[in-house]
């Protein structure tokens, strides 16, 4: 076993190099390891990084004798958080995120290609990260976000600004009592500033699920949906009828849902709470289908805190969604574009290539008309190819000819032609689901495609303008070099305005959505919650990795980036005659939004012209 007492050497030789050298970085701390594990047995314990970091990490936060006689200066305790950060890339685009996946549940689709995982919701897949996680957490939202913000914060991770994800097929499917008891329990969970006490906590709730005789061991959950599993890939029985059988009335879980109910009341209580807490949420993000859609949807959304809405569109080819059983339309697609756009939600796509009666050039022509024609263009994109999953409909598809998926250079031909047609406004944020090989009978199974696609779109010469591709991320940033520039493009609703501070290299280190309204369209379009004459600040994003709260470091963030692109922000909608700016700001983000002199508006907050 490693002596506690090496361990604090290896922390001290790297505090030792980065005094007399003025700096470190990953190789160094690599090779102080490999030194200190020379000697040890082979069948002992070695050094790792992880274990490093756990151990500096819990003299800093126990703030141990050990850790005084270090007497890091903060400019030193910024650099080895630099450094012994594992994983870098979680908290480079400025916050940290933590996904979490909703409970199985009946989906109002058949798509095609679908998986029908009858122990995950709807197009999950039980290996999938995520998902392995939600179920040893028994889809609970309090374990969820407390296993993640535990993770994190051994990795290294700043987790005071946290972008929650909801993803498990269609968020209306489920009961509004349900919706309001997650997102609380979500909150409550990041509301909790005792990493002790938040798990106590978990030890209850597992308890409670224990008692009601819900399972979460994989192996045993395996064998108890095996013969219901087999006869969904067998046709015998439908995806919803299987998790009605396991989910529904009957069952351990039908005791859960009984208390699986929240009030409004409840998560005001736990969102005031938020504006001040440790872990504040700065994004909320929810996932649903074009065709759920409403005002009166997304009115909901909005009083729940979201942001920011995911949804599945795959192509805009209205025959081949009929294809593929896509149950929304085209004019769906389209209809929920400019009701998303006029609440000031962020659009976040997911579109898929080789589906069912598509080739190369039909998709590249898509997605062409996705990222082009003004009834559509995303904020966001997941661009996936598509796989064939055991026990989907495309298995007799493959089987009889009637599909067959792209070759590899088919699919990085079209990737490639993709990303260099994607706006400066749009990031791809995805291009595989983390869909196992063992799941993919044929198709895809490289886990670094995205890589590939990037160094060929590199290799091309041609400019590129993808947001993720040119975003700081975890690089320096050079303050006194970067320029504000403004991208003015038009939706069938509305004038945008996307202001971006970009380095003389085209690295982007921050940025705004400002949306300015057609008045028309808000004339016309019932139940919006806002009204003619107010523009909206749908985003602001600065990049760089995460810095604490009322921090400054060498990152972009916490450098007056954000507070300039609102101020401009706000003077261009000024210009364009509009009388006040909205901001549909997230529960964690509302202290800073007063303080740039916007007040508190009903589901947004407001600043007058």
């Amino acid at each position: 076993m490693v002596a506690f007492g090496d361990m604090e050497h290896v922390v001290a030789d790297i505090i030792a190099y980065l005094r007399a050298e003025g700096c470190v970085d990953a190789a160094v701390v690599e090779r102080t390891i490999r030194a200190h594990n020379q000697g040890i047995c082979a069948d002992a314990q070695h050094h790792s990084k992880k274990k490093v970091v756990e151990f500096y990490l819990r003299q800093k936060a126990e703030d141990t004798a050990l850790w005084r006689t270090w007497a890091l200066t903060p400019a030193e305790q910024d650099a080895l958080a630099a450094v012994l950060r594992m994983k870098p890339r979680r908290t480079a685009s400025g916050v940290a995120t933590i996904t979490v996946i909703t409970k199985p549940q009946p989906c109002g689709s058949a798509c095609l290609y679908c998986p029908n995982d009858v122990r995950m919701p709807k197009s999950y897949l039980t290996n999938e990260p995520a998902c392995q996680r939600a179920e040893r957490n028994y889809f609970d939202p309090y374990l969820q976000v407390a296993s993640r913000l535990r993770a994190l914060t051994h990795m290294g991770h700043t987790t005071d600004k946290v972008e929650l994800i909801i993803l498990g097929g269609t968020w209306s499917d489920y009961l509004p009592e349900y919706q309001i008891w997650f997102v609380t329990r979500l909150f409550e969970a990041l509301n909790q500033e005792s990493a002790m006490r938040r798990d106590q906590n978990c030890r209850a709730v597992r308890a409670r699920y224990a008692k009601a005789g819900v399972q979460q061991d994989a192996e045993a959950l395996a064998a108890a949906a095996a013969d219901v599993q087999r006869q969904v890939d067998e046709g015998a029985l439908t995806y919803n009828q299987a998790v009605r059988g396991l989910y529904g009335p009957g069952t351990a879980w039908e005791a859960v849902a009984a208390w699986q109910q929240g009030t409004w009341e409840q998560l005001e209580a736990q969102q005031a709470a938020n504006v001040k807490a440790a872990h504040r949420v700065v994004g909320l993000v929810m996932e649903t289908r074009p065709d759920a859609i409403s005002a009166e949807s997304l009115t909901l959304l909005r009083r729940m805190g979201a942001t920011k809405v995911q949804m599945g569109i795959q192509s805009l080819d209205q025959r081949i969604l009929q294809e593929n059983n896509r149950g929304a339309s085209v004019q769906d697609v389209q209809r929920a574009f400019a009701l998303l756009r006029l609440f000031g939600f962020k659009t976040h796509v997911h579109t898929m290539l080789n589906l069912k009666g598509a080739t190369p050039e039909s998709d590249k022509a898509d997605y062409a008309r996705l990222v082009g024609e003004a009834a559509f263009l995303p904020d966001e994109v997941k661009l996936y190819p598509c796989a064939l999953v055991k026990g989907t409909g495309l298995q007799a598809c493959y089987a009889n000819g009637t599909w067959r998926p792209y070759t590899y250079e088919e699919l990085m031909d079209v990737l490639v032609a993709d990303t260099l047609a994607t706006p400066a406004y749009t990031r791809i944020s995805r291009m595989i689901r983390d869909i196992g090989a063992g799941d993919i009978l044929v198709g895809n199974k490289l886990t670094n495609l995205r890589q590939m696609v990037e160094q060929a779109v590199r290799e091309t010469g041609e400019r590129y303008q993808e947001i993720r591709l040119r975003e700081v991320s975890t690089g320096d940033v050079a303050l006194e070099d970067l320029s504000l520039q403004v991208l003015p493009y038009d939706t069938t609703v509305s004038q945008e305005r996307f202001l971006q501070w970009v380095a003389p290299n085209g690295r982007l280190a921050g940025f705004c959505r400002l949306s300015l309204p057609s008045q028309t369209a808000v004339r016309e379009t019932p139940g919006l919650p806002v009204s003619p004459g107010q523009a909206m600040i749908r985003e602001v994003h600065v990049y760089g990795t995460v810095a604490g709260l009322h921090k400054t470091d060498g990152s972009a963030q916490h450098a007056g980036l954000g507070r300039a692109l609102v101020e401009k922000a706000c003077e261009l909608a000024a210009e364009a005659g509009y009388a006040s700016v909205n901001v549909i700001s997230s529960v964690g983000t509302r202290d800073y939004y007063r303080k740039l002199g916007f007040a508190d508006a009903g589901l947004y907050q407001r600043r007058e012209l």
